[in-house]
């Protein structure tokens, strides 16, 4: 009796150390698959942040292209792009507004590469600054005020904190042109961003005052005074010089 008793009681404890090790098992492997897909979501979050800048690089990079490597005839492509797609309608535009046409079409180099289908691009820091103003916490930036921007939803903050076009003009500019941010990315995407364009800084091109122009462009400010240019791709305004041999 007592050898059965003993095997009762041995089986019984197996029988719990099985079940505990069993609920063990499941609690580790709900753990690994937590901590598995934990890696494929951050592993999936760095591919889209990467694949953001890395897009939005090649897009404002304007050293993609090796000019120094052409030859003394040739044409860069990025030129050629920008020729077949925008050349008619910069020249007309250009012609309308007063502004120079070589200076324009180089910049749509820099900006777009001379693509038709140009990818947004989302500035972050302007959208949390917009935000400020909205709330009032901020009085205005860059002549947008409150006042303006008051009644603006989120969405429309970030339209206006995102650049469009083949000139890549901020969204918020087109409150100080009294159009949509639709017309920055519409039909008239060229003509309204060559008008901004003049209004902006226009007086510097009519002084043919390139350098400081493209630095302008890309930055808010002149060339530095020390040299060292402050764009998101230091080769920006010399490449944006050298593209305008081309046309």
């Amino acid at each position: 009796m007592a050898t059965k008793k003993t095997a009762k009681k041995t089986s019984a404890k197996t029988g719990k150390s099985s079940s505990a090790s069993k609920k063990s098992l499941r609690k580790t492997t709900k753990k690994i698959r937590k901590t598995l897909n934990r890696g494929l979501l951050i592993g999936a979050a760095v591919l889209v942040v990467f694949g953001i800048v890395f897009g939005g690089y090649r897009i404002y990079s304007s050293s993609a292209e090796d000019l120094s490597e052409l030859g003394e005839n040739e044409i860069p492509l990025v030129c050629e792009r920008v020729n077949e797609n925008y050349g008619a309608e910069i020249d007309s535009c250009a012609k309308l507004l007063g502004m120079p046409p070589q200076y324009l079409k180089s910049l749509a180099c820099l900006e777009c590469s001379g693509r038709t289908d140009v990818p947004k691009r989302f500035e972050k820091h302007i959208y949390r600054r917009l935000k400020k103003v909205r709330s009032g916490e901020k009085p205005e930036y860059e002549g947008v005020t409150t006042a303006m921007i008051r009644d603006a939803s989120d969405e429309a903050l970030k339209n206006l904190a995102t650049s469009w076009g083949p000139f890549q003009i901020m969204g918020y500019k087109c409150l100080h042109l009294n159009i949509n941010v639709a017309d920055l990315r519409g039909n008239d995407a060229v003509y309204w961003g060559i008008k901004w364009i003049k209004d902006e800084y226009g007086h510097l091109l009519k002084k043919g005052r390139y350098r400081d122009a493209f630095h302008y462009h890309n930055t808010g400010r002149i060339f530095p005074a020390d040299g060292n240019p402050t764009t998101y791709d230091k080769n920006y305004v010399p490449n944006g010089l050298e593209y305008m041999r081309y046309f």
